[in-house]
């Protein structure tokens, strides 16, 4: 027996959808995507109640004639270390980096047909990896960082999350258990602890190493021993364990009771023997490459690791109260308080400096971080830069497109921002991601042509900054509602 049911969008249009009680709430939100004309993340119930993707029609109540509600995906900016992959409103992808480096996955033409539908992007330093809303998954650029799947390809079935080291992918399938593939040496090959790899529900990595955090709050690491991949020294410890951040060679974890555990390498913050009783009623975790900064419950700041990467705070340590956000670049930390002031430290060339633009961080919203320098959103829209100008430091050339800005990412030398109305903007190395000129108008043209849900305009201009710092304006609206 079959019903209808219809799903409509705040702006009144609606797709109408036959469907049987054994269908499942994503096979329901899939089928009504082309009719709606745009992406779909999550069906709302009458109620106002979000439905799981995973129940049937008949688990979810629902009867002949029932409206739901659509929650439109956003688009949203994905970075290599040199190249950016923009996911779309209607699942497709858009990728750009210089054309010079097509290894950093800045290049998705050989995949393209196949980029339709996706849900998630996830990115190793030189490539890509896109789950399809049919649990399967894509891979593009350097296939020794994991952008050739083919392996194993027949394992990659409802595949729910993905995790990127430097040059290996991991993912989490709907029964919990684990697929690696790519370097072997950097996370890759999982098999000596396979076994345990079930029940995960998380996974973080370093650069050469995973950890999988499991539904009972065990810890299973594999990968460079070096860099965190071999936990068994501190394995008895890893109970209970809520949450896992990485730097670039060492792993802290949040157990139930705040405190904080450390392993892998010691310069990097593996070691957090100097500061663990501080480290109480610890809320969140963020890392630059060497070091750790931990948010306390009372909004104050621990850190930890190499000292030239932000694991001293001591010289601002009085600045650092009522943090609410920490976000780092590659060796300096910026934390966001309460009142929307911002407090930098670390390496100054990294912008763990930011006197000459103090005055105007106010009202920070979110910070973002190259390797060397960051962006922050202001409550206005607008964007602040400071650090490296090679790496993204200097903004002045799009400062006037940078207004009503949504969302900001960040490759290792390049900035990209998503404005309101579905404009990109990026600035930066051009080597790095900064120059999206090479997604001109035919390259779009024949992207559009290949789907059925087009972008409602394409318009495209370049300016030069100095000698390294391409800047692009890049118009990719959603599919129009009528």
């Amino acid at each position: 027996m079959s019903i209808l049911v219809a799903v409509a969008l705040l702006s009144g249009r609606k797709s109408v959808v036959e469907v049987g009680f054994d269908t499942t709430i994503d096979e329901l939100r899939q089928r009504a995507q082309p009719d709606l004309g745009t992406g779909v993340s999550k069906l709302v119930s009458v109620a106002g109640e979000v439905l799981p993707l995973t129940i049937t029609v008949a688990q979810a109540g629902l009867q002949q004639g029932d409206t739901l509600g659509a929650i439109v995906r956003r688009q949203e900016l994905v970075p290599s270390r040199g190249a950016f992959a923009l996911l779309r409103a209607n699942g497709s992808v858009l990728t750009w980096g210089h054309p010079t480096y097509p290894s950093y996955g800045g290049d998705s033409s050989s995949v393209q047909v196949q980029l339709q539908n996706v849900r998630k992007v996830s990115a190793s330093s030189c490539a890509f990896a896109a789950i399809l809303d049919d649990g399967s998954v894509v891979s593009w650029g350097d296939p020794e960082s994991g952008g050739d799947s083919s392996r194993v390809q027949g394992l990659l079935r409802n595949v729910h999350h993905l995790a990127a080291s430097t040059a290996a992918f991991a993912a989490i399938l709907g029964s919990g258990s684990v697929v690696t593939w790519g370097n072997t040496h950097r996370g890759g090959d999982c098999r000596r602890v396979k076994e345990e790899l079930r029940n995960v529900k998380h996974i973080e990595a370093s650069h050469t190493a995973f950890a999988a955090l499991r539904s009972d709050g065990v810890v299973v690491t594999w990968g460079n021993s070096f860099h965190g991949g071999d936990s068994r020294r501190i394995q008895d410890q890893l109970t209970d364990v809520r949450r896992i951040q990485a730097s670039g060679c060492a792993f802290a974890a949040i157990l139930g009771d705040g405190t904080v555990v450390t392993w892998g390498d010691e310069t990097c913050g593996g070691d957090s023997s100097r500061v663990r009783h501080l480290l109480r009623n610890v809320q969140s975790l963020q890392a630059s490459y060497g070091a750790f900064a931990a948010i306390l419950s009372d909004g104050t700041v621990v850190t930890w690791g190499n000292s030239y990467h932000g694991g001293n705070s001591s010289s601002v340590q009085h600045e650092l109260h009522s943090v609410t956000q920490i976000q780092a670049s590659g060796c300096a930390f910026a934390a966001i308080r309460a009142d929307g002031s911002l407090v930098t430290w670390g390496d100054p060339r990294c912008g763990g400096d930011s006197q000459h633009v103090q005055p105007m961080l106010q009202n920070v919203q979110q910070v973002r971080g190259s390797w060397g320098a960051f962006a922050a959103i202001l409550s206005d829209g607008s964007v602040v830069t400071w650090g490296d100008a090679k790496q993204g430091g200097d903004s002045s050339g799009v400062e006037p497109q940078l207004r009503n800005v949504q969302e900001i990412q960040a490759t290792g030398c390049a900035f990209a921002a998503i404005l309101e109305d579905g404009t990109v903007v990026t600035w930066g190395h051009p080597e790095h991601g900064g120059d999206s000129s090479h997604v001109g108008a035919a390259k779009i043209g024949d992207l559009v042509a290949r789907s059925s849900l087009a972008p409602r305009e394409v318009h495209l201009s370049y300016n030069c900054i100095g000698d390294r710092g391409a800047v692009d304006l890049l118009q990719v609206g959603t599919a129009p509602e009528v």
